[in-house]
């Protein structure tokens, strides 16, 4: 590494972290390339920029701003720097693998205990640094931070005192443009590692939790107590990791905290967002090494277990406060005029519709008139009972509900209804509410493919299903995207810039995740890859009986996240097809007429039986 070359640095993990150094490096000369797989940020970086605002003031543009690391193999990095969320790290490791060279440092910018260790086994000890990253920041927009707070200075070392010269070379380069980064050595590296996580355990699960601000948390005496005392906790545990703080630690801890501002920690952001979260190595990391010490860490567990369980439940579902504030704030989501008062319907007739779906409950209210006044989700697979009953107390406190009918997978087994009926015929009630006549309705849900022909009288003709295998589904969808990296949201917008003409070889799910894996290390961009799965579901979709000369309709989830399968599958047909409004929950609308319907036939049978009772009298 020549003093009279710049360094060349890439950067993993573009968040508020990541955005920031990369910033203030550039700043400092160095030649910074950029792995952004976000589609939008990465184009928003491209075009405009990143710019950090409030505690720090700064902007640069980069030109070097690639989809995948396999675009940075060919770049002589003299550093690699990781600012993803550690849990994140082993799935990148097969891709930060292939930069490893004998020059390259890697750098574990961090939060946590051990996250190091994450990248020894691919990198070996010696190439790693670790830094202790004393500042923060919220993400404005995907190109935009503000910088929170920073509490120099950062810290920065080699795990085994190795390439301390290469660590100095990059703290003199972040400190050279204000963000002021002091080297240490192992020992000390560890001590500092310690004492971070110590400080973001002790508030950043209980804010997530409590939906508190860090200046929530450190107003309320209750609060602070629980703080003080999950530290206590974990400075035993340190001094068993032969790590020794001062004696007033602590109240230098709650000091520190006490000038936190009025926002959430990142990991309480995650969890509030229905994120994975760093849990496993902030209160999880000190419960572990209690383990290792004997030594009780019983605020330290529930604070990690509360976590753990709230990651893997619907986050929507647990609001804090009284079962009030719950279904005031479920129906707040769920209300389709949000100008809608709770006393607006409680005098009206309602119907309620269930979509007991493989993959979510899906909730529609309708009036009398066939119209939509709630909708609402829930992940089916959780097996959240309570919040199931939230959604159902809030239908019934806000409600008056005549009659109700279950739909889907799970109508057999669910008793809370009046009365069940077969999603096809849901499908079919749904889909004439909007649309009279002879059609046919494709329903691509989370584990089949229905594909329904309707009358000129709106009644089910024939319908034809896919066979037993989810190849094609929601499920698959889920899976095979996930295998590549692309978010859901982004993947509708991503092929439909690809010219990709090539689709999935296989159907079956674990080998078409080869396949993907294929495609990756052969460099196929995002956008080809997106393209491609959709083809493969498109093609699936078309070997199915479609009848001509009557309009096609599209619903169910797939087609409300994933629309671009519309233009694929009128290209395949050779027709126009035509999207239902909200999709995802026109099966429980129909299922809500349904049940209208047999309330008012049920309605003008107990007329008939009164009339005749009172003619016979």
């Amino acid at each position: 590494m020549s003093n009279n070359q710049p360094l060349n640095i890439g950067i993993v993990g573009l968040g508020p972290v990541g955005m920031i150094m990369a910033v203030k490096l550039q700043e400092a000369g160095c030649q910074v390339s950029l792995c952004v797989r976000n589609e939008v940020k990465r184009n928003r970086i491209l075009t405009e920029g990143i710019k950090i605002e409030n505690v720090f003031q700064a902007q640069a543009a980069f030109t070097q701003v690639y989809a995948s690391l396999g675009s940075l193999v060919d770049l002589p990095l003299d550093f690699l720097i990781i600012a993803t969320k550690s849990y994140q790290v082993p799935e990148l490791i097969p891709h930060l693998a292939m930069l490893n060279t004998e020059k390259i440092t890697v750098v574990a910018a961090q939060n946590g205990i051990d996250v190091e260790q994450l990248l020894i086994p691919t990198f070996g000890e010696s190439k790693v640094l670790r830094m202790v990253v004393n500042y923060a920041g919220n993400m404005v927009s995907p190109n935009v931070v503000k910088a929170t707070f920073f509490s120099a200075p950062n810290y920065l070392g080699s795990l085994n005192d190795s390439r301390s010269a290469q660590a100095q070379a990059l703290a003199n380069a972040l400190s050279s443009t204000g963000l002021e980064t002091k080297t240490v050595d192992s020992f000390e590296l560890f001590k500092r590692a310690w004492q971070k996580t110590i400080l973001n355990s002790s508030l950043s699960a209980l804010c997530g939790v409590g939906r508190l601000t860090m200046a929530e948390a450190m107003a309320d005496p209750d609060t602070v107590e629980l703080i003080e005392q999950t530290i206590n906790e974990a400075v035993v545990v340190a001094e068993k990791e032969k790590v020794r703080f001062p004696d007033d630690f602590v109240r230098q801890c709650l000091k520190y905290l006490k000038n936190g501002g009025d926002h959430f920690p990142s990991l309480a952001l995650d969890l509030i967002n229905g994120r994975p979260t760093e849990i496993d190595y902030f209160n999880g990391k000190i419960v572990e090494y209690g383990r290792k010490h004997y030594v009780r860490t019983s605020l330290n567990l529930s604070m990690t277990n509360m976590v753990k369980a709230m990651t893997n439940k619907n986050i929507i579902s647990r609001v804090p406060g009284a079962a009030g504030n719950v279904a005031r704030k479920i129906l707040d989501k769920g209300l389709v005029d949000k100008k809608a008062t709770p006393a607006t319907f409680r005098n009206s007739d309602c119907f309620l519709g269930i979509d007991l779906g493989s993959s979510y409950a899906k909730f529609c209210v309708a009036d009398d008139k066939g119209n939509a006044l709630f909708r609402y989700f829930l992940p089916t697979m959780t097996n959240d009972k309570q919040a199931f009953k939230n959604v159902m107390q809030a239908i019934a406190s806000n409600f008056q509900i005549k009659y109700s009918c279950a739909t889907g997978y799970g109508r057999k087994h669910f008793t809370e209804t009046d009365m069940v009926k077969t999603e096809i015929n849901c499908a079919a009630a749904g889909v004439s509410h909007y649309f009279h006549g002879a059609k046919n309705i494709i329903d691509i849900g989370g584990e089949d493919i229905k594909i329904i022909r309707c009358e000129a009288d709106d009644s089910v003709l024939n319908f034809y299903m896919n066979d037993k295998c989810a190849a094609g589904t929601g499920s698959f969808l889920a899976e095979i995207a996930e295998r590549a990296d692309i978010k859901i949201a982004e993947m509708s917008g991503l092929a439909a810039l690809s010219s990709y003409d090539k689709e999935l070889n296989s159907f079956c799910t674990v080998f078409a995740k080869t396949e993907i894996m294929n495609w990756i290390f052969d460099g196929l961009s995002l956008e080809d890859i997106s393209k491609g799965i959709y083809l493969s579901i498109a093609n699936r979709v078309a070997k199915m009986r479609l009848d001509p000369g009557i309009p096609t309709y599209m619903i169910g989830g797939v087609i409300a996240h994933h629309p671009y399968l519309r233009e694929l599958l009128a290209q395949r047909f050779d027709k126009e097809i035509h999207i239902v409004e909200q999709p995802q929950f026109v099966v429980a609308l129909g299922a809500a007429l349904l049940a209208a319907m047999a309330h008012s036939r049920e309605t003008a049978r107990k007329g008939l039986e009164q009339q005749a009772n009172t003619v016979t009298v």
